[in-house]
């Protein structure tokens, strides 16, 4: 009898050593994915579907929150920037199961005038959406998406500098190449800056976010455009989250994005900006604000917007110039195609070059 409570009492501190060596690993810190072939089981259900429920266009966002746990949005009309009509939406919360994840959300229906209340459920195995009501009827399908922004791969035009194609990192006053050719910010909180000053311009870049699942708030993979280190576009894993003035493509704690364009973490994205400095005269008083417009992955969210004050933590407004930067956050986010159109250099005239038109992000996406 002593040996087996001896073997008991052995058993159940290598399994609780076992389970909290386990829970050790799933630091949100230090989970983190940059490679889509090294991701976890999870992510192949996370992402963008698109079908059709009950005869209605419909879009769902599936976020993964780490250890089989999801959050889903589903939006009438199809996805941001592709149908979804700005106001109809649904949260939803689900589990995996194996090779299954399956959300559940309360609805109700018209039945003799009354509104009867119902159980739908959305199945999904990561390629595919099953929609059934509470009696298992079928009420649609969503395929899986994999949406491209417009200007993904654009390459700089004519009379842009290209900031960073790969190469090296002559335009930058700081920064490392990875061994795939891409940006990377510094040493650990180590900004990146570029070499000149411009003032007024158009600046294409294209970020890769980290899928860090269990990360929560600024801790999903943050990084900034500080434009002039003074007007801050954020960068941060938000996917399928609420408008925030912190999230992806805000100005950073000052006006949140007209909507959510982000993508999938580990996908490209790109950010087209065309900004306009502040003026002020000699006396260093302000006559005019600073102007911005910010296409996200080819979506205008934000508008000839005019910047009364800096973002967050930038410098305060002045004569003092300052370089635009790509903020090191201690997250993996990574850059490449980088260009830019100084919009204060002499542009070529009509008589000179007949048809010549300064290139806009407007001329690829149409809008």
């Amino acid at each position: 009898m002593r040996r087996f409570v001896v073997y008991l009492l052995t058993f159940c501190l290598v399994s609780s050593f076992s389970v909290f060596a386990q829970d050790q690993k799933i630091d949100p810190k230090t989970y983190v994915f940059t490679d889509s072939k090294d991701v976890d089981e999870d992510y192949a259900y996370q992402g963008e579907y698109v079908g059709s429920v009950d005869g209605e266009k419909t879009g769902l966002q599936v976020i993964a929150k780490g250890g089989g746990n999801f959050e889903g949005l589903l939006l009438l009309g199809g996805l941001p920037g592709a149908g979804w009509n700005g106001e109809s939406q649904w949260r939803m919360n689900g589990k995996r199961n194996d090779d299954s994840l399956t959300f559940t959300r309360e609805s109700y229906r018209e039945v003799d005038a009354t509104k009867e209340k119902t159980t739908i459920t959305y199945h999904i195995d990561g390629k595919t959406v099953q929609v059934k009501s509470a009696t298992g009827k079928s009420l649609g399908s969503l395929k899986k998406v994999h949406r491209k922004s417009p200007t993904l791969g654009h390459p700089a035009p004519w009379g842009a500098v290209s900031l960073f194609d790969g190469d090296d990192l002559y335009q930058f006053k700081a920064g490392r190449i990875s061994a795939n050719g891409l940006l990377e910010q510094g040493s650990s909180l180590r900004d990146v800056y570029l070499k000149d000053v411009y003032d007024d311009f158009i600046l294409h870049f294209e970020f890769r976010l980290p899928y860090k699942p269990y990360g929560v708030g600024q801790d999903r993979g943050n990084s900034g455009c500080y434009i002039q280190q003074r007007y801050e576009v954020q960068i941060l894993d938000t996917f399928g989250l609420d408008l925030e003035f912190n999230h992806c493509g805000a100005l950073y704690r000052y006006k949140a994005p007209d909507l959510n364009m982000s993508l999938p973490p580990l996908q490209w994205q790109t950010y087209d900006i065309e900004f306009k400095s502040a003026r002020f005269n000699g006396k260093g008083e302000k006559t005019k604000n600073a102007m911005i417009t910010v296409w996200q992955n080819g979506v205008k969210i934000h508008d000839n917007f005019e910047l009364e004050r800096k973002t967050g933590a930038g410098k305060q407004e002045g004569l003092e110039e300052f370089v635009t930067k790509l903020q090191d956050h201690g997250n993996p986010v990574r850059f490449r195609n980088m260009w830019i159109i100084d919009l204060n250099r002499p542009v070529p005239s009509p008589a000179a070059h007949p048809g010549f038109e300064l290139w806009s992000p407007e001329h690829v996406v149409g809008k």
